[in-house]
């Protein structure tokens, strides 16, 4: 583990800081019990860290309305497992089978499925290609949008990429044609600052174990105040038991069941660590690394890199391609030879990989987080370095058939799953 330089930051950031570990931990030990069900002391703790959390990411991605004094409704702010059971209550709340969602390539199999599914139903799609370096252009959401489109679900920062998309000027032009806006905020959440009122963002989702800091089995939706969405699930609450429909008031209309009281509170605490370093500062000190990796990656013949070059709207992932190799190789080598952990494949984005022609065994994936260093960025140049100089693994396999001899699959070519 000392030796080890994590570079999968996309997929869940590593390490977490100390305080998310012994909030969840503490809090659960000394108040675990159901939240909401009871009115005895304890119950009442864990329902006001839960209500807590609900400002305090509420705040979160309203800023100005905090500085108007005009804070949004923390009731909306919902909780879920993760970003996929979010995005789902969303594409289902949000899409009819007879309605219109535009969305785009960029997407996650977390929007591509669920969009499809209703597609399926009979809905329409229409995905919305990005330009050569990777962003939208809000003019071509305008053009996609028709009479009966109901969402426009958008990807924030693409987990393969990294690119930014401009959320002001696409939200100007959902308000402009009243389409609600939909943000999958996975890898921007907690990395560059969101502001869902000067944006238009009727409903952002946030996975709560990558750049929020908290715990797996945490996300969530914020809703906007004055948006409208269907609930699609339906249980228990612990309040007003006797009536016989899921109730339609927030949290509970896209709630149901016991939440995840240990993993609110570290997310509470990851999302507190993440405000006191400064969303700025932390998305600084990553941008640092990934333009060294650029600059080193650039110098190596043979690598390619995708998406904008462009450090400015950027989150820090991104993805290259070694020539002669696969992708899972170069993986397999810099894990293996160097302890250098990324992640290969389509990371869970099979459209944009067709759309840069690296479909179907896709890139290396290098994403990095605040605990790495300058010195993890040169060793992992200087590996690459040396993985690209060898001979590829295609030029053993063409020898040991040569010499008549049987060469052992490779134990990494069943694995070619794809991170999140």
């Amino acid at each position: 583990m000392e030796n080890l330089i994590y570079l999968d930051n996309a997929a869940t950031s590593f390490p977490k800081p100390d305080v998310m570990h012994d909030m969840a931990r503490d809090f659960y030990r000394e108040n675990g019990v159901n939240p909401g069900r009871t009115g005895c002391d304890l119950a009442l703790k864990a329902e006001e860290m839960i209500h807590g959390t609900r400002k305090l990411l509420s705040d979160f991605f309203n800023p100005s309305l905090v500085a108007a004094g005009t804070p949004k409704d923390p009731n909306r702010m919902v909780f879920t497992l993760n970003a996929t059971m979010a995005l789902n209550l969303v594409i289902n709340g949000m899409v009819d089978e007879v309605d219109h969602v535009v969305t785009t390539l960029l997407e996650h199999n977390s929007v591509i499925r669920p969009v499809n599914h209703r597609v399926k139903a009979g809905a329409e799609a229409t995905y919305v290609a990005p330009d050569a370096e990777g962003y939208l252009d809000p003019e071509d959401i305008r053009r996609a949008i028709k009479a009966n489109t109901t969402l426009v679900m958008l990807n924030h920062g693409s987990n393969v990429s990294g690119v930014v998309q401009d959320l002001k000027a696409i939200g100007a032009v959902c308000k402009e044609e009243g389409v609600p806006l939909a943000v999958d905020a996975s890898q921007t959440a907690g990395v560059i600052p969101i502001d869902m009122a000067e944006c238009n963002v009727s409903f952002l989702v946030f996975t709560g174990h990558k750049s929020m800091f908290g715990p797996p089995g945490t996300g969530g939706i914020c809703v906007a105040d004055d948006a409208e969405i269907k609930g699609t699930i339906y249980g228990g609450t612990g309040v007003r038991s006797a009536y016989p429909y899921h109730l339609d008031e927030y949290p509970y209309r896209l709630e149901a069941g016991t939440l995840n009281m240990a993993g609110i509170a570290g997310l509470s605490a990851g999302v507190s660590w993440v405000i006191e370093k400064g969303v700025e500062n932390i998305h600084a000190h990553e941008m640092k690394l990934i333009g060294m990796l650029q600059e080193g990656f650039s110098q190596i013949p043979g690598v390619k890199m995708y998406g904008t070059m462009n450090l400015k709207d950027r989150v820090p992932a991104m993805s290259v391609t070694l020539e002669n190799y696969d992708a899972a190789d170069v993986g397999a080598f810099l894990d293996v030879d160097h302890d250098i952990l990324t992640r290969t494949g389509l990371h869970c984005a099979p459209l944009l990989h067709e759309h840069y022609g690296t479909a179907p065994r896709g890139t290396v994936r290098f994403s990095v987080g605040p605990f790495n260093t300058e010195e993890q960025m040169i060793q992992t140049i200087k590996a690459v370095e040396t993985v690209q100089g060898q001979r590829p693994p295609e030029a053993w396999v063409a020898e040991a058939v040569t010499d008549g001899r049987k060469f052992p699959e490779r134990p990494w070519d069943w694995d070619i799953r794809d991170g999140c």
